[in-house]
């Protein structure tokens, strides 16, 4: 499986697609621990000061996303649970619990890779990070090395129905 996806010596810094590649090689890191392969970082004055991947499998956690792992390192790296100047980067459009923390924690900025038809809560199925009912809307960017990150996950989903012998249902997260 050819997953490989590092940040590239030509990316300046302080670009979407720079801190895309260090999604993508959570990503990956998470391919190959068997986990679906979804990565993200927080970055805060164009310093990442967390990042995760999925880690539902190893902790046997639902709620173990790339996300809300990423927002917890944040939330411990600046003291705080309002993160109103920081960034997530995440591969795949967050879910709608990863949606909600997002809302919670004043993300200022969204910005993924590639949509999440099935359970997508940036735009694919709903929009929570733009509600206005709620306290706060984050601003979205979507579709940032979109081919690369839709591409880490059919390859993983893949590898598992090969695996199975099967063609298994799509899973969303």
């Amino acid at each position: 499986m050819a997953l490989a996806t590092t940040l590239m010596m030509g990316d300046p810094p302080w670009t979407d697609e720079y801190f895309m590649r260090e999604a993508l090689r959570l990503a990956n890191k998470a391919a190959v621990a068997d986990e679906v392969p979804v990565g993200a970082v927080v970055v805060r004055a164009g310093k990442i000061i967390a990042r995760a991947h999925n880690q539902v499998e190893l902790l046997k956690d639902a709620t173990a996303h790339a996300e809300m792992l990423a927002l917890t390192q944040a939330e411990a790296a600046v003291s705080d649970w309002r993160l109103t100047d920081c960034d997530l980067y995440v591969s795949k459009e967050p879910c709608a619990m990863c949606a909600g923390a997002l809302v919670h924690t004043r993300i200022r900025r969204v910005v993924f890779g590639c949509a999440d038809l099935a359970a997508g809560a940036a735009g694919s199925v709903i929009n929570l990070l733009m509600m206005p009912t709620l306290n706060h809307q984050c601003e979205i960017t979507s579709g940032v090395l979109e081919n690369e990150c839709a591409q880490i996950l059919r390859d993983f989903f893949r590898q598992k129905r090969d695996a199975r012998g099967t063609i298994g249902r799509r899973e969303a997260h």
